[in-house]
């Protein structure tokens, strides 16, 4: 029926819910903490999902990036010419169309990319070692199931694609 409110989600599902975005205030205050630490300097969020995107789908084009980031491409391509001004990226005729860029990541953002990596698994490592073995496995099945939703949730919707970032951030 249309105009009819859903019913209100469980209870622990709002509890979960609730749990989960704490947990991320923690991790980006976390990574904001390593973030001041960057060889390069920071990055915004936007440049670093740009980085992620690129990353696992690099010479992709200027048009495409923006249909994945939601974006205008004058937006997007400000955002490339930052990333471009730090070396983090590079842009190359397309081989398929000259009208077309392609997007690389240069070895500087590998580079980059690798150590944010590195230095969020430490900091993870640091905080899951501190936990039960228990409360360890209890994580990586919630972990888990919570990807499996977003990913179900997200086909469901028609995007057909996730943004992996859980493989990238």
């Amino acid at each position: 029926m249309k105009g009819v409110n859903p019913a209100p989600p469980p209870r622990r599902a709002r509890d979960a819910a609730h749990a989960a975005g704490e947990v991320i205030e923690l991790l980006e205050v976390l990574w904001e903490r390593g973030r001041d630490a960057a060889s390069a300097g920071p990055v915004s969020s936007s440049q670093l999902r740009v980085l992620y995107i690129l990353d696992r789908d690099e010479g992709i084009n200027l048009r495409t990036l923006g249909e994945v980031l939601g974006s205008a491409p004058s937006s997007v391509s400000r955002l490339c010419d930052r990333l471009q001004a730090l070396g983090f990226v590079e842009r190359s005729p397309s081989p398929v169309s000259r009208r077309e860029l392609e997007l690389w990541l240069t070895g500087r953002g590998k580079a980059y990319l690798r150590d944010l990596r590195t230095r969020r698994e430490d900091a993870l490592l640091t905080a899951i070692a501190d936990m039960s073995p228990g409360a360890r496995k209890a994580l990586v099945e919630g972990l888990a199931g919570f990807r499996t939703a977003i990913e179900e949730t997200s086909s469901a919707q028609g995007g057909g694609r996730t943004d992996n970032d859980a493989r990238s951030a």
